[in-house]
């Protein structure tokens, strides 16, 4: 059974047709790629699939069951977590803190009663999790805006890990990061794969999506045009799937972009 699968979906904002019948599977631990040029619906597809927007059609399930009429929290519990291109860190909260933010774990009064925010606990999850990650952080008692953007997005991970999920979306993970850091950052995805996490990688930075991704599906002006086994593809026809039309020169200047 497949892990995730998306039939038709369609998104119209207004008059404004975004997503016109999309189509996309995943499987447990598959590493797929989302590709396409800025306004080809990535963006609304990735927040169709966490909650964030509702499809005016079609249909999305999880193992099997239908997620649609579930919000962002509830599909979060089932395992869908997405890590945004800003991150969304508090810059001046520690590794612990930030891993945990808005599920914080409670030590109980009394043995029953919720009382205060266990921060012993928080410290030792978190560093089991960056452990577990073969991460190298300078300490996780400092506060997360002192860290390197590679560093920054190790934190990212660890907290969308920390809670078991079985599919990580990640946008643009490594747009920002020097060449030693994008490594850092390709290594924490194959071992996602490893402990069998599906993800979905949505990059412009073409040899990172062919370098880890098992499959890249290409989406232009709303649609997926183009499914393609990464081992069995290259660059060139990942670009021309991507500007369409066989357009080779329009394929060699947004190569040359990227």
């Amino acid at each position: 059974m497949s892990l995730l699968v998306l039939t038709n979906i369609r998104k119209s904002f207004g008059a404004v047709d975004v997503l016109h019948g999309v189509d996309l599977e995943l499987a447990a631990g598959e590493v797929i790629g989302l590709v396409g040029d800025n306004g080809a619906g990535k963006s609304t597809l990735m927040k169709m699939i966490t909650g964030m927007y509702h499809a005016d059609s079609g249909s999305i399930t999880l193992e099997g069951s239908s997620i649609l009429q579930l919000d962002p929290g509830a599909r979060r519990a089932l395992g869908i977590e997405m890590i945004y291109q800003d991150l969304a860190l508090a810059k001046q909260q520690d590794v612990a803190s930030n891993i945990f933010l808005g599920r914080e774990p409670v030590r109980k009064f009394l043995g029953v009663f919720p009382g205060f925010v266990d921060k012993a606990e928080m410290d030792r999850r978190a560093a089991e999790m960056i452990r577990r990650l073969g991460a190298n952080l300078p300490s996780i008692n400092r506060s997360v805006g002192s860290f390197s953007g590679g560093q920054q997005q190790t934190v990212a991970i660890a907290r969308a890990l920390t809670f078991n999920p079985k599919l990580v979306i990640m946008d643009e993970p490594t747009a920002a990061l020097a060449v030693r850091e994008v490594q850092g950052v390709l290594d924490l995805i194959r071992r996602l794969k490893s402990e069998g996490i599906a993800v979905i990688l949505i990059s412009h930075r073409l040899n990172d999506v062919l370098n880890v991704t098992d499959r890249i599906a290409v989406l232009r002006h709303g649609r997926v045009v183009a499914n393609l086994v990464t081992a069995q593809t290259n660059m060139n026809e990942v670009v021309a799937a991507i500007v369409g039309g066989g357009d080779m020169a329009a394929a060699a200047a947004h190569e040359s972009r990227g």
